[in-house]
């Protein structure tokens, strides 16, 4: 999983790469905050950011806000990450729509710890996405039909516009995805197939026994 790091100071920046790279994460490096919404604007960008406070040219708290306005970009997890400690801080930081905050000096483990949370959150986020798209893609697929169709009581003919009659078959066709197949029901086997056929064999059974009966004369 790609990740970005925001972080001005070279010493915690190389440090955060290290470790992040260590544990697996494609880790996208910035040095100021401009850099770090410049990146995050990308077509590519990680999906996780971890954004120390104090920046230049733009704050990580100004970005952060950037973040959760942007409606292809709210979804990105955050992590704050600053030596502001206070709980007003933490409380400002919050608002402005961090999901996690790590106050410096911070504990290797417990970053590992809170962006290991960040990752599962951003995978089930992919996953759902997935589904929603998957679900979209075939709710595209299906066209319903609402409303009251007039049909006529005998031939099961529809009313379109100005007044003309289509069939049924027809008109599914052409407001609807559905495909057909054909097929013969029992009923209507029974009640108008079944007599052809009888009348049909009957017929064929009376030739045969008029041939029989009369057979052509030999030379």
């Amino acid at each position: 999983m790609r990740i970005l790091i925001a972080e001005d100071d070279p010493t915690s920046r190389k440090v955060l790469q290290t470790f992040l790279t260590r544990w697996g994460f494609d880790v996208v490096v910035t040095c100021d905050g401009q850099e770090a919404w410049n990146a995050l604007q990308a077509a590519d960008a990680p999906r996780l950011a971890v954004l120390d406070w104090m920046m230049p040219r733009i704050e990580g708290l100004e970005v952060l806000r950037r973040i959760r306005q942007n409606p292809t970009l709210a979804s990105t997890y955050v992590v704050m990450l600053t030596a502001k400690g206070a709980q007003e801080d933490l409380i400002r930081g919050f608002e402005a729509g961090a999901d996690d905050y790590v106050v410096k000096p911070f504990h290797r483990e417990e970053l590992r710890v809170r962006i290991n949370v960040g990752a599962r959150i951003v995978e089930l986020q992919e996953r759902l996405r997935e589904r929603v798209q998957q679900l979209e893609d075939a709710l595209s697929k299906v066209r319903t039909l609402s409303g009251l169709l007039p049909i006529c009581s005998y031939c099961k003919r529809i009313r379109e516009d100005q007044d003309y009659w289509t069939e049924l078959e027809s008109y599914l066709e052409k407001f609807s995805d559905a495909e057909f197949s054909h097929g013969v029901c029992p009923n209507c086997y029974e009640t108008h197939l079944k007599p052809r056929l009888d009348e049909l064999k009957r017929r064929r059974d009376v030739e045969h026994s008029t041939e029989q009966a009369d057979p052509s004369p030999i030379g």
